[in-house]
């Protein structure tokens, strides 16, 4: 029998509360070997960006294995879901879809090529600049992105499933400060 004024460990921290201290991961094994070898230095960064490193890497793979079911790479991925959160008609030009992520003309080109060949978007001559095309979702383009952008957000919900709601909204708010801080302005955007 239960103890029924017994706390659920699964149910969050109330705020006056300290979580569990997390247990050790192999960043604080790096760590410690640094701080034995070097106590000179200064590695609470090196662990943090650590940790960034491994997050990245194991969701990128998570994230890729979902566009891999719909057929997609990760770019083919970005140029159809900009198309369909633009809006009916889902139609851009080139060089908005270029600028809006952060590729050269040369490289939407070859993403464009692609997936025109796939049939997921159709080019036509832009009435307004005959020296112009535009770019649309065709409707097997329509299906596939909004099959894909639903597999995804399930994903990264899986992702982030071991965060409670207040910890997700936490560590949005520091990714953000941290987005909008110095480094950003001397090391470029690298997305």
């Amino acid at each position: 029998m239960t103890d029924p004024h017994a706390r659920d460990e699964t149910e969050p921290h109330a705020p006056d509360e300290q979580a569990p201290e997390p247990a050790p991961d192999e960043v604080d094994a790096i760590l410690a070997q640094w701080q034995r070898e070097r106590p000179d230095l200064d590695v609470d960064a090196m662990g943090l960006l650590g940790r960034f490193g491994r997050v990245h890497e194991h969701t990128r793979r998570a994230i890729e294995e979902v566009f891999v079911r719909h057929g997609l790479q990760r770019g083919e991925f970005d140029v159809l879901a900009t198309l369909r959160r633009s809006g009916p008609p889902f139609t851009l030009i080139p060089s908005v879809l270029a600028e809006s992520l952060m590729l050269s003309r040369a490289g939407m080109t070859n993403r464009i090529d692609r997936l025109e060949a796939a049939g997921l978007v159709a080019r036509r001559l832009d009435p307004a600049d005959r020296r112009s095309f535009l770019v649309a979702l065709t409707d097997l383009g329509r299906e596939t992105i909004d099959a894909a952008v639903t597999d995804h957000t399930a994903n990264q919900t899986r992702v982030l499933a071991g965060l409670t709601p207040d910890q997700r909204t936490h560590l949005d708010d520091i990714l953000r400060t941290l987005l909008r801080g110095p480094s950003r302005s001397t090391t470029g955007d690298h997305d």
